[in-house]
């Protein structure tokens, strides 16, 4: 269970990040729209675990994977943003969120499953 300061903590770079993959996002993923979907922080506020979902991408993962090199350029830039809220800069971690991946596969399993003949068991 997170605290209400976690909490209010992730909400606040969780729209940092967002506004800064706004307005500099084609630096940092040329042609790919991304959304900053979840934001987990540890209890020290030391590290922020920041979930991406990718629109307009071939492979999420190479997005991904150029996110992380630029990782230290994406902290500098945030704690510019976040300096005077915050005593410590959070170490950051890109992960992709792939929740809509799963929904999307559960929704061609329930229909499958809808398509499936209904046996007729309690046949009078």
């Amino acid at each position: 269970m997170e605290s209400k300061r976690q909490l209010k903590f992730a909400r606040q770079i969780q729209k940092d990040l967002a506004d800064l993959f706004q307005q500099e996002g084609s630096s940092f993923f040329p042609n790919n729209f991304v959304t900053v979907t979840k934001v987990r922080v540890t209890p020290d506020l030391g590290l922020a675990r920041i979930y991406l979902s990718f629109l307009n991408t071939t492979t999420a993962q190479q997005s991904i994977n150029s996110v992380k090199a630029q990782q230290g350029e994406i902290r500098y830039k945030l704690g510019k943003r976040i300096k005077d809220q915050v005593r410590v800069i959070p170490e950051l971690e890109f992960f992709i969120d792939d929740t809509q991946e799963y929904v999307s596969k559960m929704n061609k399993l329930f229909e499958e499953i809808e398509k499936q003949p209904k046996s007729s068991s309690s046949e009078e």
